[in-house]
């Protein structure tokens, strides 16, 4: 199966963010994609998270979703992105990946539910921690996919939740500050997660100067298969469950586990 990785450049503004992504999900269903996975804060973002974000925030059936779905739809391509959704907290939205299908059909929804509180930021002052702790999967193309958000790389309990529930490859729809070291232990945690679960992971993050952008995707044994640098694009890779098979078989993890 081959999925696309669409890096951006997400801003403020939700019209220009979303033509960016119609042309990527455009340009991955020529090159043979059948999903394409796009940033945290896809159709939103700013340097820090602010008031403006619930005052945006919209229902999953609202327009900004419609137009997610219908650009599935119209490339008959899966569609993954991060969107800012609305929530039942005064002042606050979710943080949430909406995952849409080659009909348009939503499959899933995750809400991010380890807050960037660190480095200086204070996410959960405008965004509620997702209510939920169940590990969200779904399914397309004959591939188990599993979804977790930009910070939640650094707790490794939930991307193993994952792997138990049946992912093979996790989507990481991320927009990771920058800082000291800050790209390395992007890389580092991306490849981590990859190993300890024999999964493929790919992390899709914005570009600078919002994030660190380089935009991966690691195979089971660690290996970068692509890196997409440092400006806007997207990419078109392939998973296969075949290797993830084998991989599975050379280092029998999930049988020998004790805890």
């Amino acid at each position: 199966m081959k999925i696309a990785l669409g890096q951006l450049a997400s801003g403020s503004d939700i019209a220009a963010n979303l033509a960016a992504i119609e042309r990527f999900a455009a340009a991955a269903a020529g090159d043979g994609a059948e999903l394409v996975a796009f940033p945290e804060y896809a159709t939103y973002e700013k340097k820090v998270v602010d008031a403006s974000f619930p005052a945006v925030a919209e229902p999953l059936d609202g327009p900004v979703c419609r137009a997610l779905a219908a650009t599935a739809a119209r490339h008959s391509i899966a569609l993954v992105a991060g969107v800012v959704e609305t929530s039942p907290e005064p002042g606050k939205a979710y943080n949430t990946l909406a995952a849409f299908g080659p009909d348009g059909g939503r499959l899933a929804s995750y809400r991010k539910i380890h807050l960037f509180d660190a480095q200086g930021f204070d996410e959960s002052r405008f965004i509620a921690p997702g209510p939920s702790l169940e590990p969200v999967v779904f399914e397309t193309g004959g591939i188990k996919f599993g979804l977790l958000t930009c910070y939640d790389l650094r707790f490794p309990e939930l991307a193993r939740a994952l792997a138990d529930a049946g992912a093979q490859a996790l989507l990481v729809p991320s927009s990771w500050v920058p800082g000291t070291h800050k790209t390395e232990q992007w890389m580092a945690l991306n490849a981590a997660r990859a190993i300890e679960n024999s999964v493929y992971v790919a992390g899709i993050c914005q570009a600078p100067p919002v994030s660190v952008g380089r935009s991966v995707l690691v195979d089971q044994m660690g290996f970068m298969e692509e890196d997409l640098g440092l400006e806007p694009g997207v990419r078109t890779v392939e998973v296969s469950l075949d290797t993830v098979a084998r991989v599975r078989e050379q280092f029998p993890m999930f049988r020998q586990r004790r805890l």
